[in-house]
Formats: C-alpha cells, sequence, structure tokens
C-alpha cells in the first residue's frame, strides 16, 4: 500500500507528484495507523471487563468499612456536616465568624480551615491559620463561649 501524506496543502500518494518524504512521513502508512488503532481498540477490549469485575469486587468490601470520624490534632474528634448543622441550630456554640475573629485576634492571618470538634471540655473550633509571614497556625476556640483554648 502506498504512503500518503500532505504535501504542498493537499494529499499525496498518487505518485503523480513529488515532494520530500521525511522518515517520521515513512512510519505512518495507513495500514500502520489501522494495525495501531486496532492494537489499542483490543487492548481496552481486553482490559475494560477486568477493570469493570475489580471495580464490583472492590466497591461492596469498601461499602461494608465502618465511617471513621475526621481526627483533628490533640485527640479532638470532629463532626460531620449533619452534626455541625445540629449544633448550629441548637443555638449552644457560636457563630464561625466569631470564633474565627478570635483566632485573628491572636494570630493576623487566612483562615484555611475550620472545624467542629468535639474537645476536653465540649465543642470546640479547630481553625488552621495561615500567617502573613507564612507560618501555619492550629488555634483551638472554645465552640459555646469564643475563647481561646490553646493553639501552636
Amino acid at each position: 500500500m502506498p504512503s500518503i501524506y500532505f504535501c504542498n496543502g493537499g494529499l499525496s500518494g498518487s505518485g503523480a507528484e513529488v515532494c520530500p518524504k521525511s522518515a517520521v512521513h515513512g512510519g505512518f502508512t495507513a495500514a500502520r495507523l489501522e494495525h495501531i488503532i486496532m492494537a489499542a481498540v483490543e487492548r481496552f477490549a481486553f482490559a475494560a471487563p477486568l477493570m469493570l469485575g475489580l471495580a464490583i469486587i472492590v466497591a461492596p468490601a469498601r461499602a461494608e468499612e465502618p465511617a471513621r470520624p475526621a481526627r483533628a490534632p490533640a485527640g479532638h474528634v470532629c463532626l460531620d456536616q449533619k452534626e455541625r448543622r445540629a449544633e448550629t441550630a441548637s443555638g449552644t456554640v457560636i457563630r464561625l465568624a466569631a470564633a474565627i475573629q478570635a483566632a485573628k485576634n491572636r494570630m493576623p492571618g487566612s483562615v484555611v480551615r475550620a472545624r467542629l470538634c468535639h474537645g476536653q471540655d465540649g465543642l470546640v473550633y479547630v481553625l488552621t491559620v495561615l500567617a502573613r509571614d507564612g507560618k501555619v497556625a492550629r488555634i483551638v476556640v472554645d465552640a459555646t463561649k469564643g475563647t481561646l483554648v490553646g493553639g501552636r
């Protein structure tokens, strides 16, 4: 099968045109491209059922794993979204904005993460603050009083 390639803006391969043929052009004949594409399709046809079977085996095992609560440093067990909403709706905790303000009074910077967790003496906000000088600090604010509990 003759090689087909572009030459001067048009298809060549009829033999009527004379175009310089590089080594790259020579490697891509229609038969070679067809062979490459068919090999890729065969590999996919072989791998797809294997991947599907693996997903079917792994998914039930993964679903049976018990949910682990989010862990914050210093032994805090953090609440999930449903628990956070319930605590906020009950009115027993201060607003997150107030906890952030308390943290910024301690260390100016940007709060990059905020979690509501169970601490030793009740609920606490664990705030991760990125200071202007690039240091990262974890500041703990009592979620009922709004006072600083600790930080590092």
